[in-house]
């Protein structure tokens, strides 16, 4: 049994001080997989090298207080890949990849931040910079070896991806163009949102995220922008998920995942 998760953080400093560890020592995931850290290495030094007996490997974004990922892991990887190879995007922190290989496999765990156009056009057409050269990434690491990426996406991909679809059409997050990557991903390169591959119809209960402006939690107007993506044969083991929302750490839920495989 291997049990994976992902979360974005806002803040690892934020998410510890409202009960991250405590919750981690108590559900036991192998590996945690977060994103927007919002450190850099001094930050962590002798305060989040470990969680809950996870030790993390990470990728800092250059800019102070912004991006930031890691995986933590109990289980020791046989190489890190800090970033992957973008001249534009390694800067801001948003590719960690932790391999654990074999003889008899060579299987990868990612965490990674896609970028959000929210702000404005100029960081929505960075996002599509970013898709279009990270597809090209992705295609080239499935065919080397197995693996599962975890991450805040930055996209919802279907109608039943988020509380208000029809409001969001021309939304950042929610564009046709971001939607038809996600699909190209699936149907062409035939990686598996695990999600939808145990949960095909669920609506409200798939979501991951929610705006802190009005009353969008409590209300649950939300979107599901956290995944599991993974080549077709670590899918197949994937046998049930859980997305936790008893406590809040952050404006994500953490997504829990668990296969039967081990690294």
């Amino acid at each position: 049994m291997f049990k994976l998760t992902s979360l974005n953080l806002n803040g690892i400093r934020s998410a510890s001080s409202k009960g991250l560890e405590a919750w981690l020592a108590e559900v036991k995931p192998d590996c945690i997989c977060v994103q927007e850290v919002k450190a850099q290495a001094p930050d962590v030094q002798d305060r989040f090298e470990q969680l809950a007996g996870l030790r993390g490997h990470f990728h800092f974004a250059e800019k102070k207080g912004y991006s930031g990922v890691a995986v933590y892991t109990r289980h020791e990887p046989s190489e890190v890949v800090v970033g992957y190879g973008s001249a534009e995007f390694d800067t801001e922190g948003r590719y960690v990849e932790l391999r654990f290989d074999t003889a008899a496999s060579k299987r990868s765990i990612i965490s990674c931040y896609f970028p959000s156009g929210t702000s404005g056009e100029e960081r929505q057409q960075a996002k599509f910079r970013f898709l279009e050269e990270f597809y090209a990434h992705l295609r080239q690491l499935k065919g080397q070896r197995q693996f599962v990426l975890c991450g805040d996406v930055n996209i919802a991909h279907q109608e039943i991806d988020l509380k208000n679809w029809k409001g969001n059409r021309k939304n950042s997050g929610f564009l046709p163009e971001e939607r038809a990557w996600v699909t190209k991903l699936l149907s062409e390169m035939g990686l598996v949102d695990v999600y939808r591959h145990l949960h095909p119809a669920t609506t409200d209960e798939a979501y991951t995220w929610w705006s802190n402006r009005g009353q969008a939690y409590a209300k649950n107007v939300g979107w599901r922008l956290d995944y599991h993506l993974a080549t077709a044969e670590l899918a197949a083991g994937a046998h049930s998920v859980a997305i936790y929302k008893a406590q809040r750490f952050s404006d994500h839920a953490p997504l829990t995942v668990e296969y039967d495989w081990k690294v």
